[in-house]
């Protein structure tokens, strides 16, 4: 018998760039329920890269930090006859994202002694230039995914 199909959750796009990808991501900053505080950091955040950079679209240069941060491969557990095995994976589109916003977010929240929406600048311009802590956490995954290429065979 097959599983049934799970369906897939739909986000509005958010109002002020019309983005359905800023609104997940709005989202996955939003603590307790408070998405006008999450919407208003993000807001702020996308203010402080125009602000930096007049030329650019800071909506283009969330998008493509997101890209340069979303893992193509990763590691996953896999017991075989008593053994653990750290199996690399390839890593599917809407897992890729979520890996990439998490991690954005985390290594914003990790910096100390600024706004919130400076760090979560300072990171997304990071990630567009392929540095910073996710593009570090990113290299992290891939290194790891590489040094066990001998057991991609376990792959179920």
């Amino acid at each position: 018998m097959r599983r049934k199909i799970k369906n897939k959750h739909t986000v509005a796009p958010e109002a002020k760039y019309q983005s359905e990808l800023l609104a997940r991501f709005i989202n996955v900053i939003m603590q307790d329920g408070k998405k006008s505080v999450a919407r208003s950091v993000v807001y702020a955040a996308l203010d402080e890269i125009k602000k930096r950079d007049a030329s650019a679209d800071p909506l283009v240069i969330f998008e493509t930090a997101i890209q340069n941060v979303a893992p193509t491969v990763e590691v996953r557990s896999r017991r075989v006859g008593g053994a653990n095995y750290q199996v690399p994976r390839e890593v599917r589109p809407e897992r890729r994202r979520s890996l990439a916003f998490r991690w954005i977010v985390a290594a914003a929240r990790a910096g100390k002694g600024k706004p919130m929406a400076q760090k979560l600048a300072d990171e997304l311009l990071a990630a567009v230039k392929n540095e910073g802590s996710a593009i570090k956490k990113r290299e992290d995954v891939h290194r790891m995914a590489e040094s066990n290429r001998a057991f991609a065979h376990l792959a179920w």
